[in-house]
């Protein structure tokens, strides 16, 4: 036993003889090695350090960017705290126990220059200096500025080449006795020539169809209203040539339409009446059809001028228009006036509001549209224009009857003529509609002319 214990106490010491002769020769030629050793990193990404410059020297690092590890093509120590650019060759020094770190050798065992490395990175880029330092880099910056600016002045000047500046055009205007004027100009000059006794007829009529055109703006509307213009077309009114009440009574609609302020200061100066008084009258079409435009721009939203309109009897005046010959193309309108003013009412009232809602929740509360509909029999005079042979005239007197169904409907259930309408309606659109469906029109229009036609027949029954 105690031949065996010598004999393996001596090949022990051989082994470690051995390990401390190979670590001896692995710190004397591990520096001279090619880098496949296991301790040695390489990164195959692009050589550029975090802020994407091309390492350079140690002797040329700016003093501001000692954080940073700058490899050459010779093996350096690694300080702590620095960052190693990415595509460096990393490895642990035995002997020293620090991190080393160089550049990689190229592919063909030699190493590229540092003007080669910079023109694999940048391409066909231009470079002076050996390296990427933070002036050069300013410097690169306030050149791209420069250039930039260049660019922009020569697409200024290209630009003025194309466009002539607005006072250029002015002068050249005044030279030629041709001023830009500004739509209020325009206004004063048409209002004084529709006011003026010196003008035709033909002229006033003209100065009427300009105004139109600009009193569609709103502020447009309101600079009509503080010149005076909008009481001279209520005037208008009551001109003996139908053409001016015609002409008169479309200026006037296209300013009050969604323009409170002008609504307002239109009813103050009698335009209300006078459009009554219009509609009432014997008149040519085209004159009760530019009045009653322009009653309906007066009425919508405007609560206070609805409860005029029926203080006045306004509702009678437009019924007797189903009695006139030659009225029909009216009654639509009137039909389509009479639902927006309903619905109008039971939208707001439907709505969440706060307090200035609630005041004019108040305001339509006192107008008594719909038992004034009903009292004077308007559910039959809605219903019977069912018979018109237009689609769309159908569509919006559908929608009619199936608002006043709440308030008509005892009225309509004794009405033979309706049902007998409805059950024709019904067979007609039954076949349009297959046919929309046939041509792959699941939706159609008169699919969904024949769903109201069933609900009204359903709520009848």
């Amino acid at each position: 036993m105690s031949h065996w214990a010598g004999l393996l106490s001596t090949v022990a010491k051989v082994n470690l003889l051995v390990v401390v002769v190979s670590v001896v020769f692995s710190q004397s030629s591990l520096s001279d090695r090619v880098p496949e050793f296991a301790l040695t990193k390489i990164e195959e990404s692009d050589i550029k350090d975090d802020s994407g410059r091309e390492p350079i020297t140690e002797d040329d690092a700016d003093p501001e960017d000692l954080e940073v590890f700058y490899p050459t093509h010779q093996w350096q120590t690694i300080r702590p705290g620095q960052a190693v650019p990415a595509g460096s060759h990393v490895r642990l020094n035995l002997q020293t126990g620090d991190r080393e770190a160089k550049l990689p050798d190229s592919e063909n065992g030699k190493s590229d220059t540092r003007e080669e490395r910079r023109r694999k990175r940048l391409g066909k880029v231009d470079v002076d200096s050996n390296s990427f330092t933070s002036q050069e880099l300013k410097k690169a910056l306030a050149k791209m500025k420069e250039s930039e600016k260049a660019e922009r002045k020569a697409h200024e000047e290209e630009v003025r080449k194309k466009f002539r500046p607005i006072e250029q055009l002015k002068e050249e205007f005044e030279k030629l006795n041709v001023k830009m004027e500004t739509d209020y100009e325009i206004m004063v000059k048409l209002i004084s020539k529709f006011n003026s006794s010196a003008s035709t007829l033909d002229e006033k009529v003209a100065a009427l169809y300009d105004l139109e055109y600009y009193v569609h703006q709103v502020d447009n509307a309101k600079d009509f209203l503080s010149m005076g213009g909008l009481q001279l077309v209520i005037d208008g009114l009551n001109s003996s040539e139908a053409a001016l009440k015609e002409h008169a009574a479309f200026v006037l609609g296209a300013a009050l339409s969604s323009n409170p302020k002008v609504q307002i200061e239109a009813i103050e100066g009698g335009a209300l009446q006078k459009l009554l008084v219009i509609l009432a009258t014997e008149q040519p079409l085209a004159v009760k059809k530019k009045a009653l435009f322009a009653l309906s721009s007066m009425l919508r939203h405007f609560p206070y001028a609805q409860q005029q309109f029926l203080k006045l009897g306004g509702l009678q005046v437009l019924r007797s228009l189903f009695r006139q010959k030659g009225m029909e193309t009216l009654h639509v309108r009137v039909v389509t006036l009479l639902y927006d003013l309903i619905v109008e009412k039971m939208l707001l009232e439907d709505s969440q509001h706060g307090d200035q809602m609630a005041e004019k929740i108040q305001q339509y509360r006192q107008v008594k549209l719909v038992p004034a509909v009903v009292e004077q029999d308007w559910c039959v005079v809605v219903s019977n224009l069912l018979a018109m042979p237009e689609h769309d005239t159908r569509e919006k007197v559908l929608k009619m009857v199936g608002v006043l169904m709440a308030f008509c409907k005892e009225r309509y259930r004794g009405d033979q003529a309706l049902s007998t309408t409805l059950s024709l309606l019904r067979s007609e659109y039954e076949e349009l509609a297959a046919e929309e469906q046939r041509e792959g029109d699941k939706d159609g229009y008169f699919k969904e002319l024949l769903g109201s036609v069933n609900t009204i027949i359903q709520e009848l029954r």
